[in-house]
C-alpha cells in the first residue's frame, strides 16, 4: 500500500505536457527507481538504527550514576542479633582521558559518513540502471519507427513489383527477391519488437510500475554534447566526486585511529563519590558519603590504576582511602600498534592520491571521449546525407532503366541503416555523458544545464 502511494504522489506531481500526458525524463526515472528500491530502503533503516546508536553514545560524556541496596539481618542462638540496612547513590564521571573518547566518537562518525556514502553508490547505480534501461528503451522504439518506415517503402515497391510482373515488364525472380526482401525486414522487425518488450518490461519493473508512462525524453540524432571547461570538470570531480568522497571519509578514520592509539598511554582520570543511608531498621537516619578520584593508566611496558577517596561517616567517623595496582610489561607488543597506524595512514593517503589522480585522468578521458562520439555522429549525418542522395540516385536510375527495382529496394535498406547507425550514435553521445555526469556526481541532464550556465 505504501509503494502504491509513493507511485500515485509521484505521478500525480509530475507535470503535464499539451496531450494531457506525464512529462517523464531521465531524472524522474532515476528518482523513481531509487524510491522503489527495497533494498536500498532497508539499508537507510540499517543505518537510521546506526546513527541513534552513535547520538546515544553521547551518553559516555555525561556521568554514570547507580542505585544499590542491601539489607543484612542475622539471628544468632548463643550471641547477638544483628539488623543491617544499606541503601546508597554512586557517581562515575569522566573528568580527563586525553581526548580519547572524543576521537573513538569521530572514527565511528567516519565509520557512519562512510557507509552513508556507500547507500548512496548503491542509490546510484540502481538510478544508473534505470536510466540506462530509459535508454535502450528509447533507441529501440526508434529504430523500430525507422526499420517499420522503411518496411512500408519496400512493401509499396513489392507491390509496384506484382503489378509490372502482371504487364510482364520484370522477371519472376524479381519479384521473388523482393518478397524475401520484405520477409527479412519483417522477422528483423519481430525481433525489435521483442527487444522492446523486453526493454519495456525491464523498466517498468525497476520503477516499479505496472504500465510505462509518457517518456518525455527523446534521441535527438542532431543534439551536439555540451560539455564543462575541463579545469572546471576537474575541480568539480575532485570536490563531488563519490569515489573520492568515500576515501576522504577512510582518511578521517584512519587519523583519528593514529591519534587515538598515539594517547593510549595517557592517563584516564575520574570522579567518584557516593551518598548513603543505613541503620538497624527503617527509617535510615544514619548517613555516610565519599569523594574520591581515580587514575588508570596504560602502557606496553606498564599499566595499573590508583585511587584516593575520604569521606565522612556521621557523627563521629572520618576514613580516606589510598589504593594502587601495578602490572609490569602487560603487552610489549602493543609497541608497535602506532606505527602500524602510521603505516596505514601513510598507505590510505598513498591510494587517496592514486585516485584523485585516475579519477581526474577519468573525466579527462570522458570529455575527450564525448566530443569523440559526438565527431562520429556528425560523421554519420554526413553519410545519411549522402546516403539520401544516392536514394535519390537510384530513384533517377530506375526511372531511366539503368537499374533493377529491387537495387531500389537494396538503397532504402542502406539508407536504413545509416539511420539506425545514427541513432546508436547519438545514444552512445547520451551513454557517455551520463559516464561523465556519474564522476562528477551531477543527475541525468544536469551535465547540459551546468555547460550552458557556464558559458554564460
Amino acid at each position: 500500500m505504501r509503494a502504491f502511494l509513493i507511485r500515485f504522489l509521484f505521478l500525480a506531481l509530475v507535470p503535464f505536457n499539451a496531450a494531457g500526458e506525464t512529462y517523464f525524463t531521465f531524472a524522474d526515472a532515476a528518482r523513481l527507481a531509487v524510491e522503489n528500491s527495497r533494498e536500498l530502503r532497508n539499508e537507510y533503516s540499517a543505518k537510521a538504527l546506526r546513527e541513534g546508536v552513535w547520538l546515544w553514545g553521547a551518553r559516555a560524556f555525561l556521568p554514570r550514576f547507580s542505585i544499590t541496596g542491601s539489607e543484612d539481618d542475622r539471628v544468632s542462638e548463643i550471641g547477638t542479633d544483628s539488623f543491617h540496612k544499606n541503601y546508597s547513590v554512586n557517581v562515575d564521571q569522566l573528568l580527563w582521558d586525553g581526548g580519547r573518547l572524543l576521537l573513538a566518537r569521530r572514527m565511528e562518525r567516519a565509520e557512519l559518513d562512510l557507509a552513508g556514502n556507500r547507500l548512496k553508490q548503491l542509490g546510484t547505480d540502481i538510478a544508473e540502471a534505470a536510466v540506462s534501461s530509459y535508454r535502450d528503451v528509447l533507441q529501440g522504439r526508434k529504430v523500430l519507427e525507422i526499420q517499420k518506415k522503411t518496411l512500408e517503402s519496400l512493401n509499396e515497391q513489392r507491390r509496384i513489383l506484382q503489378r509490372e510482373l502482371e504487364l510482364g515488364l520484370v522477371r519472376q525472380i524479381d519479384l521473388v527477391e523482393a518478397e524475401i526482401t520484405v520477409a527479412l525486414t519483417e522477422l528483423e522487425i519481430n525481433s525489435l519488437s521483442m527487444d522492446l518488450m523486453e526493454a519495456e518490461r525491464r523498466l517498468a519493473e525497476r520503477l516499479g510500475l505496472e504500465t510505462l508512462p509518457f517518456l518525455s525524453e527523446q534521441i535527438d540524432t542532431s543534439r551536439s554534447t555540451k560539455l564543462l571547461p575541463l579545469v572546471m570538470a576537474l575541480a568539480l570531480a575532485e570536490g563531488r566526486n563519490p569515489e573520492l568522497a568515500a576515501f576522504r571519509y577512510s582518511l578521517v578514520r584512519r587519523q583519528a585511529e593514529l591519534r587515538s592509539t598515539s594517547l593510549s598511554w595517557l592517563p584516564t582520570l575520574r570522579l567518584t563519590g557516593s551518598f548513603g543511608l543505613s541503620g538497624r531498621q527503617y527509617p535510615l537516619f544514619r548517613h555516610s558519603w565519599s569523594v574520591g578520584v581515580n587514575i588508570d593508566f596504560s602502557s606496553p611496558w606498564i599499566s595499573g590504576s590508583t585511587g584516593t577517596s575520604f569521606g565522612k561517616d556521621p557523627p563521629y567517623d572520618k576514613n580516606a582511602r589510598l589504593q594502587q595496582t601495578v602490572l609490569p610489561a602487560p603487552n610489549p607488543a602493543e609497541v608497535f600498534s602506532v606505527r602500524h597506524a602510521e603505516l596505514n595512514l601513510r598507505h590510505e593517503r598513498s591510494v587517496y592520491e592514486t585516485a584523485i589522480k585516475e579519477v581526474l585522468n577519468a573525466v579527462e578521458r570522458g570529455i575527450i571521449k564525448c566530443e569523440l562520439l559526438d565527431k562520429k555522429r556528425l560523421l554519420i549525418m554526413q553519410t545519411l546525407d549522402w546516403e539520401r542522395e544516392k536514394l535519390h540516385i537510384a530513384e533517377l536510375k530506375l526511372s531511366l532503366g539503368e537499374i533493377r527495382r529491387i537495387d531500389l529496394m537494396e538503397a532504402l535498406l542502406d539508407y536504413a541503416k545509416r539511420e539506425v547507425a545514427l541513432v546508436e550514435a547519438a545514444t552512445l553521445v547520451l551513454q557517455a555523458e551520463r559516464e561523465l555526469e556519474r564522476l562528477l556526481d551531477l543527475a541525468p541532464g544536469e551535465l547540459s544545464a551546468l555547460a550552458e550556465r557556464s558559458v554564460i
